[in-house]
């Protein structure tokens, strides 16, 4: 961004809509980000090598294509934070792209601002040292911080609307964490979850 001596880093966007483009490098360059626009996929994965920027926006095609730039990224250590976007949100799309590697799912229309606060906060939570990201449920795989704080959440009754609310995410970037966490503890759904975390004496060892 020329003559800011202050950027907060860059952001890498693929969207197919120039408006939408437009508005969301107006809105990040006014909050101090530099912006990158991509056209395709290949673009962003061969800049992506050269540079680290501090967050990815990447719209996910009706064709899902997404997910295999969202893959190609983690595959090459770029540990950006990457938050995806699309116009054909399912719950599906959403759990495929959490399982992958994403730190949100947007799902469009969507404003302008919020898409700066949901970068905002992913960046923050990927600046935090790993030992502080991830959380143990005995006997299994670890939680990420994200989706322990989910759990924490699911164990509190809340609904997916209500803890999308409390995490300013969104409720279909709720139902991906949920799917993982239930994966990763071997639970049916939400009910067996919760028996055995309480059966293991209490949450706090979330």
């Amino acid at each position: 961004m020329p003559g800011n001596t202050l950027s907060k880093g860059e952001v890498f966007v693929i969207d197919t809509d120039a408006a939408s483009r437009e508005q969301l490098s107006t809105a990040l360059e006014q909050s101090a980000y530099d912006v990158i626009c991509f056209a395709d996929g290949a673009s962003l994965l061969s800049e992506a090598k050269a540079r680290m920027p501090a967050c990815v926006l990447l719209e996910m095609p009706q064709d899902r294509s997404g997910l295999d730039v969202l893959r190609r990224l983690r595959e090459e250590n770029c540990m950006a934070p990457v938050l995806v976007t699309s116009a054909n949100g399912s719950i599906a799309m959403a759990v495929d792209a959490i399982k992958s590697g994403a730190a949100d799912f947007i799902e469009k229309p969507f404003r302008s601002h919020d898409i700066v606060g949901r970068i905002d906060a992913a960046i923050d939570e990927s600046a935090q040292p790993a030992s502080c990201r991830q959380r143990w449920l005995h006997g299994c795989e670890a939680l990420t911080a994200r989706e322990g704080d989910v759990l924490e959440h699911l164990a509190a009754g809340l609904t997916n609307k209500e803890i999308a609310r409390r995490m300013h995410l969104s409720a279909r970037t709720i139902e991906g964490y949920r799917a993982g966490i239930l994966r990763k503890a071997g639970a049916r759904n939400v009910t067996d979850l919760l028996r055995r975390i309480f059966g293991q004496g209490a949450p706090a060892q979330i």
